[in-house]
């Protein structure tokens, strides 16, 4: 069989890619963002994968998750990830970890880990991630909210610092204020206005998400996901911003 990574090295070059080969990456929440982002860089020759998620797959992910179909209706995320990478990259090592995030997992820095994805969208668990790679001193880029937009050309790259009329930045930054967090914190954010959804779904929802899902569609969230594995790969290959 050719290389599946012949046009990749043809871009880089073979010892870049070699480079890509012995890398580890941590990719928590492998739902809207974090599943492009785990298929795009298992793609891209990234030798180890890390998902963390302790969701199964719902009809409701069908629309935007590449890891969902039909057939994988149930089944939990990250197994699914795995089996959708391994039906193109056999030689990608991929870990699952079938857990909701919380800092009982720190554990997993005991390991070399070169970068880490955060597409999780609750508030304390991503800021837990996030001062955790800071302690640990691993790079992380942390995705704000991607849900209730439709543009994906206005993802871009910045700080949290720099992020306005989004909702998850704003809770975000107001725990990391109460926290005393004075670094930077690194983001993926969408410079779109997300719309009001007010719709109820969900009547008998516990929580205001489970009555009024918040909508999307695949684009912005994808952007996202692309936008992550992209930052991660140029940091391996040495390649800047």
């Amino acid at each position: 069989m050719s290389n599946p990574l012949e046009r990749v090295e043809l871009l880089v070059g073979k010892e870049k890619v070699d480079s890509l080969r012995k890398a580890t990456v941590l990719i928590v929440g492998v739902g809207g963002v974090g599943s492009y982002a785990a298929e795009s860089l298992s793609r891209s020759g990234v030798g180890k994968l890390i998902l963390v998620d302790h969701d199964v797959v719902a009809s409701s992910n069908l629309n935007r998750q590449i890891l969902a179909t039909y057939e994988t209706i149930g089944k939990p995320k990250t197994e699914c990830m795995k089996e959708r990478i391994h039906s193109f990259n056999l030689d990608c090592e991929v870990v699952c970890i079938n857990e909701f995030f919380s800092v009982e997992l720190e554990s997993i820095f005991a390991q070399k880990i070169d970068y880490v994805i955060d597409a999780i969208d609750t508030v304390t668990a991503k800021l837990d991630l996030i001062e955790m790679c800071h302690r640990f001193k691993v790079p992380c880029i942390s995705s704000l909210g991607m849900a209730n937009r439709f543009n994906p050309s206005k993802v871009i790259q910045t700080t949290l610092d720099k992020t306005t009329y989004d909702p998850l930045a704003k809770a975000l930054r107001d725990l990391a204020k109460k926290r005393n967090i004075k670094y930077k914190i690194h983001v993926t954010f969408s410079e779109e206005i997300p719309l009001k959804q007010n719709v109820e779904i969900n009547p008998d929802g516990k929580t205001r998400k489970e009555r009024i899902p918040p909508a999307s569609i695949v684009f912005v969230p994808a952007a996202s996901g692309l936008l992550c594995a992209s930052i991660v790969t140029r940091y391996l290959l040495g390649l800047g911003k």
